[in-house]
């Protein structure tokens, strides 16, 4: 049972982080949200990682159109991958880790090549949306089910959706990385428009 209270409290912080993007209400209006109370979810990790998707996939979607074409071999170091293999990497990831929870076959990859930003572009929208079909196939009552991770190595579909979520949060802070050292600023830090 404290594992499981463990992951609900490490959730609900995460959505607590990631949630923080909504303007401020006017001060001298009524709290709305404060006098209507939403019912308990049945699904309250589930539903906090579907939450989480939308605002994820659109930073993550952003920073690569950010990107110029031309800089998709760019890496900060040579021990470091290109900013392309990156985009590579965010697309599989999405589509292993989405297939374990959604007990999902992988959709067909069309390979592309790391400087092709226009293919890589795509396959990352369409590893979006797939992860999205993926995750209304999951609720709460699943997370203890065994699914097999990277290398063989076995775990639950909880642990896979930490992963998801840690990996979003990981590959965008990455590509904002790639991003500021060609002098770019990502999304989440451009000035609101």
């Amino acid at each position: 049972m404290k594992p499981m209270l463990a992951l609900l409290a490490l959730l609900a912080s995460t959505a607590i982080l990631f949630g923080q993007d909504k303007p401020e209400q006017n001060k001298t209006e009524p709290n709305k949200t404060a006098q209507t109370k939403a019912a308990p979810s049945k699904n309250p990790v589930t539903d906090t990682v579907r939450e989480m998707l939308p605002r994820q996939q659109k930073n993550l979607i952003a920073a690569v159109e950010e990107m110029p074409a031309d800089k998709f071999g760019y890496s900060p170091t040579p021990a470091q991958m290109t900013f392309g293999h990156m985009v590579l990497h965010m697309t599989m990831s999405n589509i292993e880790l989405c297939s374990k929870v959604g007990s999902m076959p992988p959709p067909p990859l069309r390979p592309a090549p790391e400087t092709d930003k226009d293919r890589l572009l795509a396959a990352l929208t369409r590893s979006f949306l797939y992860c999205e079909a993926a995750l209304n196939k999951v609720d709460d009552s699943k997370l203890g089910d065994p699914v097999e991770l990277y290398g063989g190595r076995q775990g639950t579909v909880a642990f896979a959706l930490f992963a998801l979520t840690s990996d979003w949060a990981d590959h965008y802070s990455a590509a904002a990385m790639y991003l500021r050292l060609n002098g770019l600023l990502p999304p989440t830090a451009q000035p609101k428009k």
